[in-house]
């Protein structure tokens, strides 16, 4: 315990604390700065949160740098916006059913009702206090799980049970994600194999890089990440807005607010805010199942729990809470396996590990949380596991960002209502200018451009063939670590080809792949 505390206060210090031991508030700003940005970018129709991560990555590396310093301040800012950004969804949901992002779908079921009938600012307040207090309490559980679930698996797992994993956590994510668990198999494998660019890890030269040097150390990360996300998406925008130009309709008016919501309501709200909170918590721990699963479970339970059931989709006060608790309960919880695993549940935690990966030598998984003994050494630095520390300034980071919510968050919440949708005309030329500029300086200059470009043009043609981006990502970020660690196995197994069978802990994962495969294909053929 005593441990625990020494590492938890490093944590804590660590995010105020300066390279010459001075005061440093810049990670607390950035934080704030983050929240501000989601929230707005959640309040526009049409962008997202891991959509304003994508493009504020880049930008955020160009102006920090690289390094351990640089950490703090871009995760704060990435926090923020990722928190942020699910809060500010609520209220284009509610006041003109459009919802500001994807996790707010169901927001628009009971809050847009609740709108019409002239009860639009208490629909957002309680969209806000449900939506902060189920994001408080996935992090939570994600500060108690996290640590748990690390060093659980760091004692039971080694190279070929992790092998294993790996690609049981592929597999998983291909069935459960999108409508078409086949498809989301094939974007999952093409993004294993684009991944494969580059140099080999057992030094025999670069593959697959069509003759050109500049691919001989693999394609950029973000560069790539960024125009299969977002480019892919704008041109996707521009296409439908096209066909769609004839029906557009103006501006739409905010309608009328009403009276604010009590602290009594709020109160009497909170048991099933906790029940949402559960849900979107067990869901969001699962990698790639992700908000909509969450939203909709909660609020089929909240109707079924209800003693009026058929007020629900009318203006049901309860409906806005049960979606609202479970979508951003999803957020924290989609942590945990990429804290204690270094496996990402959804987009966000691709752009936090994107984040880590490029600019210091932290990394997330299970090593994260080994609690070595604090030693002061004359002459030597203290011996410690540095990113246990790092893991708790994370942690520190997620509080401020909470705090920032319940403060800033409900004064913005209150006077979105007053703003008027952004038109695509004005802010699709604005994302592409700016995602263009992010991959050029990000990474190399033409190259970092000239993938982002061709990512786009993948990402197009997956999107327009119905399969998930999500698999495709992850495929990509993962098939490096799971080369590496197969590599590993093999070697340390002495040339056994066998080597993922001689484990049984492994060969239950595998037999699970196996039968989510089996799954695929009767779905499929269904």
């Amino acid at each position: 315990m005593d441990l625990l505390l020494q590492y938890l206060a490093l944590g804590i210090t660590s995010v105020f604390t300066a390279a010459d031991g001075g005061l440093w508030l810049l990670p607390m700003g950035m934080v704030l700065t983050g929240v501000v940005i989601g929230i707005l970018v959640g309040a526009t129709p049409g962008l997202s949160g891991p959509f304003a991560m994508a493009i504020a990555l880049p930008v955020l590396v160009s102006i920090f740098g690289y390094g351990n310093e640089a950490l703090y301040p871009v995760l704060g800012c990435l926090l923020g916006i990722m928190k942020g950004a699910t809060v500010g969804g609520a209220v284009p949901a509610i006041l003109f059913n459009t919802p500001g992002t994807p996790d707010a779908f169901l927001t628009t079921v009971d809050g847009y009702p609740l709108a019409q009938k002239g009860q639009g600012r208490r629909a957002i307040q309680t969209a806000h206090f449900a939506s902060v207090v189920g994001d408080n309490f996935s992090d939570l559980v994600l500060f108690i799980a996290a640590p748990v679930l690390a060093v659980a698996v760091e004692r039971v797992l080694d190279l070929p049970e992790k092998s294993a994993l790996i690609i049981l956590s592929l597999c998983f994510m291909a069935a459960v994600v999108g409508k078409a668990p086949l498809k989301g198999l094939v974007g999952g494998l093409l993004g294993m194999f684009v991944s494969l660019v580059g140099t080999t890890m057992s030094g025999d030269g670069p593959r697959m890089t069509l003759g050109i040097p500049e691919l001989g150390g693999g394609l950029p990360l973000t560069s790539c990440v960024l125009g299969v996300l977002v480019l892919s998406e704008v041109l996707i925008a521009v296409e439908d807005m096209r066909r769609d130009r004839a029906t557009t309709k103006g501006p739409v008016s905010a309608p009328e607010m009403g009276p604010p919501l009590s602290w009594g309501e709020r109160w009497r709200m909170m048991p099933a805010i906790l029940r949402g909170a559960g849900i979107g918590t067990m869901i969001g721990a699962l990698p790639g199942i992700g908000t909509t699963t969450a939203a909709t479970l909660s609020h089929d339970t909240a109707r079924r729990r209800s003693k009026c059931p058929e007020t629900f989709g009318r203006g049901a006060i309860e409906g806005v809470v049960a979606t609202e608790s479970a979508n951003s309960a999803v957020s924290g919880a989609n942590l945990i396996p990429v804290m204690s695993l270094g496996i990402p549940g959804n987009f966000a935690a691709v752009f936090i590990i994107l984040a880590v990966e490029t600019i210091g030598d932290f990394a997330f998984g299970p090593q994260v949380f080994r609690f070595t003994p604090i030693k002061e050494i004359e002459g030597f630095d203290t011996i410690m596991n540095r990113d246990l520390v790092m893991a708790f300034g994370l942690f520190t980071m997620m509080v401020i960002a909470n705090l920032c919510n319940w403060s800033v968050g409900s004064f913005l919440m209150g006077q979105l209502g007053r703003l008027i949708r952004i038109p695509k005309d004005v802010m699709l030329p604005v994302i592409l200018t700016v995602s263009l500029t992010a991959a050029y300086v990000q990474d190399g200059g033409y190259v970092g451009l000239l993938s982002a470009c061709v990512f786009a043009l993948i990402g197009y043609v997956l999107r327009r063939l119905g399969i998930s981006i999500l698999p495709f990502v992850i495929g990509f970020l993962l098939a490096p670590a799971l080369e590496g660690l197969i590599r590993g196995s093999f070697t340390a197994s002495g040339g056994d080809p066998w080597f993922l069978l001689k484990s049984p802990i492994a060969l239950v994962m595998l037999t699970l792949s196996v039968w989510l495969l089996v799954r695929m294909f009767r779905q499929n053929r269904a």
